[in-house]
């Protein structure tokens, strides 16, 4: 080596200089030491001999950055239970698959409808909770990782929230009050929501320079205590949403926990959602291919948006993909709410959205806000499903249109695990036979318009959609992650 230098610090001063990036991971609890004699030797293994190994097997099992309930006021118990499970032989899945057990029960209890109904579903809920958090740090206490554990934890969060949603709205139902169109507005928006944190960070990993000056404004907040925990908080990450909706479960009624839970998910999605625009365009980046590739995975087009895409103009400007993608959706929404039922005039609307949301993807998505396209097609899709239900006054379509919702909520968070996971998107062949987002929406406002004067069939239309929809994603989904090999991640996003 130059300069006849020796050790480790020498050679990574070397490799710095020469402009090769060097990692300097935190040793933590573990000895790390170059000896050069025999007494620096003997110091060395005193001091390896000194670490407790089953303390810090149990501190590190852990997560080093989780939610200030989850940090406060579950781990410092739950990782006990996780010792205790890994002494008598318990694997992570399977704690995992009690997690979604106990969190069916209390969804069961929810739908009682009775206060003693409601008051054991808020602690079984936060029990299932618990038992979310011991799966994990029994992974990572007794080592035992798997594709298929991270799999079922990343997709058996999701059905324990939607399965309690429709709990609650069950539960109301019997009481007189029907919350099905807040239990199915709470599902959209908290998906939506996690849209913006998967879509930016896909966008943004990989991208060369950078950096911006909100981005060094949010690592100089994160290196103050108080302001770490408040931007963990602020963003309602699942340990503080499901305490506060096992709380207002056991104390309120379903209309509370809902209308608490909207107003929740909407300053969450405004705080993470206004700091990855501001980020966008006050750093200079430049998108990589792998990362429009991502984008365009997540944007989830159909085969009437791919014909557009590949037939139509291709519109330049920086904003213009998301500009294309807003206006179809505003246009689209508004066209919902605004004519009567049964309209023709929103078809007209879906139509026009699937010719603008082709024309968005067309040219690859490198440019600041072109993140914003899927969680806008998420919005525009969910959203007109919802509204149309709504409008409609058919017994059991909002229930109808909650699964239907589901099933495809279900796909788009599998595809992020894909992507995540290096594996690459789902088939096209999948994606051309569930629709995409724009001939999902178009068939169901078609049903809408074709069967607004015919009692129930919307309802039965909808069923059938869902369970279609349902069947071809599931069958799929569990067929790739048995045989893939490949890892799935779950990542509700970081703080904006």
């Amino acid at each position: 080596m130059r300069g006849g230098a020796a050790g480790p610090d020498a050679v990574a001063a070397v490799l710095d200089a020469d402009g090769t990036a060097v990692r300097r991971p935190e040793l933590g609890s573990l000895v790390a030491v170059v000896a050069t004699d025999e007494d620096e030797r003997a110091q060395a293994r005193a001091a390896v001999a000194a670490v407790d190994e089953e303390a810090v097997r149990l501190r590190t099992a852990v997560k080093s950055r989780d939610g200030f309930f989850t940090t406060f006021c579950v781990s410092p118990y739950s990782r006990y239970l996780a010792r205790w499970c890994a002494r008598r032989g318990f694997t992570p899945n399977q704690v995992t698959t009690a997690s979604l057990i106990t969190a069916l029960i209390a969804a069961g209890c929810a739908a009682t409808g009775t206060r003693g109904g409601y008051v054991a579903a808020g602690v079984l809920l936060l029990f299932s909770f618990v038992l979310d958090c011991t799966d994990g740090q029994l992974a990572r206490y007794s080592l035992q990782y798997s594709t298929m554990g991270a799999w079922l934890d990343a997709t058996f969060d999701r059905a324990k929230e939607y399965a309690y949603y429709a709990g609650l709205a069950l539960g109301a139902a019997r009481g007189g009050d029907d919350v099905w169109a807040l239990a199915l507005g709470a599902m959209v928006l908290q998906t939506c929501r996690h849209v913006v944190d998967f879509s930016f960070n896909e966008a943004n990993h990989d991208a060369e320079s950078n950096t911006s000056p909100t981005a060094a404004l949010s690592d100089k907040l994160d290196s103050v205590g108080w302001t770490v925990w408040v931007r963990r908080m602020i963003v309602l990450p699942i340990g503080e949403r499901w305490a506060m909706i096992a709380v207002l479960t056991a104390v309120t009624t379903p209309r509370i926990v809902f209308y608490a839970l909207l107003v929740g998910c909407a300053l969450a999605a405004f705080y993470t959602t206004a700091g990855r625009v501001l980020r966008s365009l006050t750093r200079k980046a430049r998108r990589t291919d792998r990362a429009a590739q991502a984008l365009a995975d997540l944007a989830d087009s159909g085969p009437l948006a791919q014909a557009v895409a590949a037939r139509g103009p291709r519109l330049k400007g920086a904003w213009t993909a998301p500009v294309l993608a807003v206006v179809g959706a505003a246009a689209l929404v508004a066209t919902a709410l605004t004519q009567p039922f049964g309209s023709v005039q929103v078809i007209v609307a879906a139509v026009f959205y699937a010719v603008l949301s082709g024309t968005a993807v067309a040219r690859p998505l490198k440019g600041a806000l072109d993140w914003l396209v899927p969680p806008v097609f998420r919005a525009a899709e969910y959203g007109t499903i919802l509204i149309l239900a709504t409008r409609s006054e058919v017994n059991g379509a909002l229930p109808a249109a909650f699964g239907l919702v589901s099933a495809v909520a279900y796909h788009h968070y599998d595809t992020v695990y894909r992507i995540r996971g290096g594996t690459g998107a789902p088939p096209q062949w999948l994606v051309r036979t569930i629709g995409g987002h724009d001939g999902r929406t178009l068939v169901v406002v078609v049903l809408a318009t074709v069967l607004a004067t015919r009692n129930t069939d919307l309802t039965l239309a909808l069923t059938a959609l869902a369970v279609a929809v349902a069947l071809v994603v599931l069958v799929e989904s569990i067929r790739f992650w048995v045989s893939s090999g490949a890892p799935a991640v779950h990542d509700e996003g970081e703080p904006a």
